[in-house]
C-alpha cells in the first residue's frame, strides 16, 4: 500500500495511509519532543503536558466534555509520551473522520491546561510513578538508564520524579507547549479508510499556524570504557537483570537492521537462543527477551530477564555464554531464515487495522529521513547476512561496552562483575 505525503507553507506535515479493507480511521497527531528535550529541572513536563491536554480545551472546556463526545462518536482515544515524541489519536468509524478531526486536532492545539485541574493531575502522575516504583520489571529499565547514561536526559525517566512533577506551572505548561507544539515539529497521521480529500480540512485546522523553528534536543554524550554494575537493593523473591550494551548504531545507521535481527536471534520468540537456554533448558526464568534501540543519536542492545535471588550468577553466567556462542560461531542460514520470517510475519500482523497503518508511516515520518513500505522494509532486513550479524556481534559484545542494572536483595557486587566473560 502506497502512503501520501504533503507538508504545508508553515512546515507542518501530513501523512495518509490509505487501507482498503476497513471501515475505521485513525488521527493521529504526532509532536517530535519527549523526556530528551527536557531541562533537568523540568523532567517529566512532556509527559504531564500530554495529561493536561484532556483537561479542556477553548471549545471545549472540561474533560467530560471531550469524553462524552468522543464517547458519543464510538471513538477509542489515548495518548503516549516517549524520549522523541508525543502522540494524540482517536479511532472510529471512518463516517466520522471530520469530527475525531475536529478534536483531536483541538486538543493538539488549543488546550487550556485549567488551574483547577493541575494540582489533581499531580496526584494521578505521582501515584503513576509510585505504581511503576512498586514494579521492579518496570524499575529496572529506570535504573538502567541512569546508569548507562547518567546526569543528562537520556538517563532520566520519561515520567519525570515526585519533585520536578510536583514544581510544575501552568505557566510552564503554556511555555512548553509554544515551544514544542510547532508546525515544523508536528506530523498529522490518518491510517484506514482515507483519501485526499481531507487534506483540506487538515489545512484548515493547522494551515493557519504561524511558521515557527522546532527546538532541539542535546545531543548525548555516548562514551564509557568499562564495565558498570548498579543495583538498586529492594526486598523480594526474584531480581530482574537488564544487561545493556552501547552499539554507537542510531536509527539513521544502515546496520540496525543487522542489529535487529541479532537480537531477534537471541531473544524474540520461544524459538530463540536465550528463551530456549535459560527457560527451557535451564528452568532459570519465566521471562527473558533481547532487542536493539536504535535512537536519534545512539543504540543500545538490551537484554532482560527476572529470576530467583539464588540463581542470579547461574542466569548470567548462561547467557554470557550465549552472547559468546554468537561471535565465535556463524549464525546457521536455516536460523537466519527462520528468524527473517519471524520478523516479517510480525510485521504484517501487525499492519492489520487503521491505526497500525498510522502507527507505522507516522514514526517512520519521526523517525527516518524517508518512508520505508513494509516490503522495502522486508527487503532490508532480507539482505542481511550471517556473516554480518556475527561481526556486530563482535563489536557489540564487549565488557567495556555493558552496563548491568539490577533491581533486587543482590548484595554481592564482585560477584556480579565476576559472571562477566565476553
Amino acid at each position: 500500500m502506497s502512503y501520501i505525503k504533503k507538508t504545508l507553507p508553515n512546515g507542518l506535515r501530513i501523512i495518509l495511509a490509505p487501507l482498503k479493507d476497513t471501515a475505521t480511521v485513525t488521527v493521529m497527531v504526532l509532536a517530535e519532543t519527549g523526556s530528551e528535550y527536557e531541562k533537568k529541572a523540568e523532567n517529566g513536563i512532556s509527559h504531564f503536558l500530554e495529561h493536561m491536554c484532556f483537561k479542556g480545551t477553548t471549545k471545549r472546556p472540561s474533560s467530560k466534555i471531550i469524553n462524552s463526545e468522543l464517547d458519543g462518536l464510538g471513538a477509542a482515544s489515548n495518548a503516549f509520551t516517549n524520549t522523541d515524541y508525543t502522540g494524540f489519536y482517536a479511532k472510529a468509524h471512518a463516517d466520522k473522520t471530520e469530527q475525531i478531526l475536529d478534536i483531536v486536532s483541538d486538543i493538539y492545539l488549543n488546550s487550556t491546561f485549567p488551574e483547577s485541574e493541575l494540582e489533581k493531575e499531580k496526584g494521578v502522575v505521582i501515584e503513576e510513578i509510585n505504581m511503576y516504583e512498586d514494579r521492579p520489571q518496570s524499575k529496572v529499565w529506570d535504573i538502567l538508564g541512569e546508569a548507562v547514561f547518567g546526569d543528562q536526559p537520556a538517563g532520566r525517566t520519561i515520567i519525570g520524579t515526585k519533585e520536578t512533577v510536583s514544581a510544575i506551572t501552568r505557566d510552564d505548561l503554556v511555555a512548553y507547549h509554544t515551544a514544542h507544539y510547532v508546525p515544523e515539529g508536528t506530523v498529522v497521521v490518518i491510517g484506514g479508510k482515507v483519501d485526499e480529500s481531507i487534506i483540506p480540512k487538515i489545512e484548515m485546522h493547522f494551515g493557519a499556524l504561524p511558521k515557527s523553528p522546532k527546538s532541539q534536543r542535546v545531543k548525548v554524550i555516548d562514551e564509557q570504557s568499562k564495565a558498570k554494575v548498579t543495583i538498586h537493593h529492594k526486598k523480594s523473591d526474584q531480581t530482574h537483570i537488564v544487561l545493556a550494551f552501547r552499539t554507537g548504531i542510531d536509527r539513521y545507521n544502515e546496520k540496525a537492521y543487522q542489529a535487529g535481527l541479532l537480537g531477534s536471534i537471541l531473544g524474540a520468540g520461544m524459538s530463540s537462543r536465550l528463551f530456549h537456554r535459560i527457560r527451557e533448558e535451564l528452568g532459570l526464568a519465566y521471562y527473558i527477551s533481547s532487542g536493539h534501540s536504535a535512537e536519534l543519536d545512539y543504540g543500545v542492545f538490551s537484554i532482560s530477564v527476572g529470576v530467583s535471588n539464588a540463581n542470579v550468577g547461574k542466569a548470567l553466567e548462561a547467557i554470557f555464554g550465549e552472547l559468546r556462542k554468537m561471535k565465535e560461531e556463524v549464525v546457521p542460514e536455516d536460523e537466519l531464515r527462520r528468524v527473517k520470517d519471524l520478523r516479517k510475519g510480525h510485521l504484517f500482523l501487525g499492519l492489520e487495522t487503521s491505526n497500525d497503518w498510522a502507527d507505522f508511516y507516522g514514526f517512520q515520518e519521526v523517525y527516518h529521513d524517508a518512508i520505508l513500505s513494509p516490503e522495502k522494509l522486508s527487503a532490508k532486513r532480507e539482505a542481511v547476512s550471517a556473516e554480518e550479524v556475527q561481526a556486530l556481534a563482535h563489536a557489540i559484545f564487549r565488557p567495556e561496552g555493558l552496563t548491568i542494572a539490577m533491581v533486587g536483595p543482590v548484595e554481592d557486587e564482585k560477584a556480579v562483575y565476576g559472571t562477566i566473560s565476553l
